[in-house]
């Protein structure tokens, strides 16, 4: 449901497909979403950049069982312009992509790399009251010993765009703890306009990055600038941290995995039961091979030997530690 209208909204759902990995991501995402999602009603659409100055090369999805896969799948390609990132900053395309999706439509954007592992049309959507995944780790802004605190930093960027800062905080943290302020890992976000959001998201993105205030002179912004200025649209927008439920996205409903070796490592047997069931049918298997780590991960059982490597109820706290015992083990592909 969508507010209060008491009944399922429609709404699209898009990601980004692309030559490469994206490519054979996007196909296990349709699979997932056409299994576990069958009384979805709305449109699947994958966002597919074009050729043109901003790539050196042609950035396209270039495989035919993919796309026969897509096709079968319902998925319909829509393509879009890089007109302002591209190759120099591949994120660029969740942001740029939503002016090619139907103006004033509610829509959900995820991840490619997601698996959609229950019904979406449970996630009772605020299509008004936009907010993003909070499975994220304290990856931005990093905070020198001399320089500003995570106050300073983010009270900045707020006070550039006349955003009020004290109302984005969670009190319940205290201060200069990073989960006081507002922060998203932009694995999906919703929005009853992608025009609007896009807007949004683009001028903000663009400020940050051709005029950042002082205060983030010690501050990467590649690869964070996406997450950066995402938490700024969705507070600009009336959104915030507890628009939706916890446990659906992120949880029962779908599983952000980023690489097939992390979900072997670190998801429920849910997660990897959806996985290799959704991937089985021979029709699908026949494109999957193509890409070596799904090959190799999925079918040759490379990703099993991942999992017996961990304790799901004792993992290491930060990704990169799960990173690196997979790499001393050689099992790590992406």
């Amino acid at each position: 449901m969508a507010g209060n209208t008491g009944r399922i909204q429609d709404f699209n759902i898009v990601i980004v497909g692309q030559g490469g990995r994206l490519q054979f991501e996007a196909a296990i995402f349709a699979a997932s979403l056409r299994m576990m999602s069958p009384d979805f009603k709305g449109r699947l659409l994958v966002a597919e950049p074009q050729p043109g100055p901003c790539w050196p090369g042609d950035p396209r999805m270039g495989n035919p069982d993919v796309k026969d896969l897509l096709d079968r799948f319902d998925a319909e390609i829509i393509p879009f312009e890089n007109k302002h990132f591209g190759k120099s900053y591949p994120y660029g395309n969740k942001i740029e992509m939503l002016f090619a999706l139907p103006k004033g439509e509610p829509f959900v954007f995820f991840d490619t790399d997601t698996l959609i592992t229950g019904d979406i049309c449970k996630v009772p959507f605020d299509f008004d009251r936009p907010t993003a995944s909070l499975r994220r780790e304290d990856t931005w802004p990093k905070i020198e010993l001399y320089g500003p605190g995570y106050t300073a930093t983010w009270k900045s960027l707020y006070d550039k765009f006349g955003l009020d800062f004290e109302s984005s905080l969670d009190l319940s943290w205290p201060d200069e703890f990073w989960k006081r302020y507002l922060y998203f890992n932009a694995g999906f976000f919703f929005y009853s306009c992608p025009h609007v959001f896009g807007q949004r998201f683009l001028d903000y993105a663009l400020a940050i990055r051709d005029d950042p205030p002082a205060e983030l002179i010690c501050q990467e912004l590649d690869p964070w600038l996406d997450q950066v200025a995402l938490p700024l649209v969705i507070h600009s927008l009336g959104g915030g941290r507890d628009t939706l439920p916890e446990g659906l996205l992120d949880g029962e409903v779908s599983c952000h995995y980023r690489f097939l070796p992390l979900l072997y490592a670190r998801e429920s047997d849910h997660v990897v039961e959806v996985l290799e069931r959704v991937t089985s049918p021979n029709w699908i298997k026949r494109a999957l091979k193509n890409y070596d780590p799904m090959k190799f991960m999925i079918y040759h059982g490379r990703g099993q030997k991942v999992r017996d490597l961990f304790d799901r109820d004792d993992l290491p706290k930060k990704e990169q530690a799960i990173r690196n015992k997979i790499k001393r083990e050689g099992y790590w592909m992406r």
